[in-house]
């Protein structure tokens, strides 16, 4: 089982009994280091006092159960209003919403597309826009994230 997965499954229950709900987690190398960084939401947004009262919650946890071997750093942020969209679930709870969705190659002479999400099964992702809908495949697609409007 991956880290990600072992840590999820701790510490879910653990967010939701600070009022909390687990958006992601990530173990991810950055500038040559190990970085643990759990994202976590809740209805009317997530303040600091959140994310430090799970990160005092969580941290104990951790040590106890070990899941990682190497030395990192543990983070606790908001999961942000830019939100990545990586699960299947996280694509459930925003259909209707509008999305970027980022290509790695460009198609129609683009590699960035802003539509609402209408449409997500295995990977494929069906966004409506000003031109219709468009349909990416799971291998086109770089990144999902919620669109803001300032």
């Amino acid at each position: 089982m991956k880290i990600t997965e072992q840590v999820r499954q701790f510490a879910e229950p653990v967010v939701e009994a600070q009022g909390c709900s687990l958006w992601d987690v990530e173990y991810v190398r950055e500038g040559g280091e190990w970085f643990l960084r759990l994202y976590i939401d809740k209805e009317g947004g997530v303040d600091i006092n959140d994310c430090e009262a799970v990160s005092r919650a969580v941290d104990p946890i951790l040590d106890e159960k070990d899941p990682i071997p190497d030395s990192y750093h543990f983070e606790v942020s908001s999961a942000g209003l830019e939100r990545t969209l990586r699960l299947p679930q996280h694509f459930a709870k925003c259909l209707g919403q509008k999305v970027t969705v980022r290509l790695y190659r460009p198609k129609d002479g683009a590699k960035e597309f802003v539509g609402v999400l209408r449409e997500y099964e295995d990977g494929r992702v069906t966004i409506e826009t000003a031109a219709g809908p468009m349909t990416f495949e799971k291998n086109e697609v770089a990144l999902v994230r919620l669109y803001v409007e300032f």
